[in-house]
């Protein structure tokens, strides 16, 4: 077993705590390879900001989890020879479940999300709860999932969404013993969030259910999934440049200003990423059509995102100038 404090990772513990006075959320940005994982480590050594870095089960099996060990720990010899102390978490997203959650545990991750959502509310206490037995030895941090975000993300796919039930929130943690949990008040995953007719604004998040939530649980942990706000200036140059994203909208982000102003802790930012990455290639294979080299265009597409990623940590998380 490796152990996440052998790689100088940390869980999410201090770093949800210290966000929740701070008034601010911590950034979990997603990757898939390793310009991905570049940008989001120097954009946040840059804007001096803690991160969780995440990896969906889709993810783990793209790169291949032996790599994966090498790359956090490859991603921490980068902070530390930057001399920014920024606080990293690696981070499974949407585990689905027990033995996965165990497995990344056992090999490095500080942080497991074990998503029961869609399944009858006991069964997804059962499955939460034992996942939370296993990563307490461990001091792992948990994140559970109440109410299903409609969208398609990697494996993640639901053609609809339910909202949280206030109700059910301290049954469930009190049940589970979680240490953040995701909520559904709005958001979506994927880069089609909502239906909209060109002029109009996207639908205000349930800041209703968002404030009951705060009220039954204070000072718990809150996580936001399907966050990405869809970039227009990216979905624009995809579609310039032969692509075909037609509608595509995202949650504005003054709105996830105001979620992590509040018990929002944690913010998931997935699709931008992947926006900023395949509008930067486009452009570059449409500008040299004889380009073959992919640090060519690569290159290009790791340093847009390390910029979005600094002004993500500034302008709309607040995690900017917090290590």
């Amino acid at each position: 077993m490796t152990h996440y404090k052998d790689l100088g990772l940390v869980n999410t513990r201090d770093m949800f705590k210290k966000a929740m006075a701070g008034k601010y959320a911590i950034p979990a940005y997603n990757f898939n390879n390793m310009e991905q994982l570049q940008a989001i480590i120097q954009g946040c050594i840059n804007s001096r900001s803690p991160v969780i870095l995440q990896i969906s089960k889709g993810a783990r099996k793209y790169a291949n989890q032996i790599l994966l060990r090498y790359m956090a720990q490859g991603a921490m010899e980068i902070v530390k020879a930057s001399g920014v102390p920024v606080p990293v978490t690696l981070h499974l997203d949407h585990g689905d479940s027990y033995d996965l959650c165990v497995s990344c545990i056992e090999s490095g991750f500080s942080s497991v999300m074990i998503d029961g959502s869609a399944l009858p509310y006991e069964k997804n206490v059962e499955l939460t709860k034992k996942v939370v037995e296993f990563a307490r030895k461990h001091d792992v941090t948990v994140e559970g999932e109440l109410g299903v975000l409609a969208g398609i993300e990697d494996e993640v796919s639901h053609a609809a969404s339910h909202y949280t039930d206030p109700n059910d929130v301290e049954d469930f943690v009190r049940k589970t013993g979680v240490d953040s949990l995701a909520i559904s008040i709005g958001t979506s995953h994927g880069a089609y969030k909502f239906k909209v007719k060109p002029g109009e604004k996207p639908p205000e998040l349930r800041f209703d259910i968002l404030e009951e939530v705060e009220r039954r649980i204070p000072g718990f942990s809150i996580v936001l999934h399907g966050a990405s706000s869809v970039v227009q200036e990216y979905v624009e140059m995809i579609n310039r440049y032969g692509g075909k994203m037609e509608s595509a909208v995202g949650v504005p982000e003054d709105q996830l200003r105001k979620a992590a102003r509040s018990a929002v802790c944690k913010i998931n930012i997935d699709t931008d990423g992947r926006l900023v990455l395949t509008a930067i290639i486009r452009k570059c294979f449409a500008e040299d059509p004889k380009n073959f080299d992919p640090r060519g265009y690569l290159g290009p597409a790791r340093e847009e995102l390390t910029k979005l990623i600094e002004r993500k940590n500034k302008d709309v998380l607040g995690s900017a100038g917090r290590v």
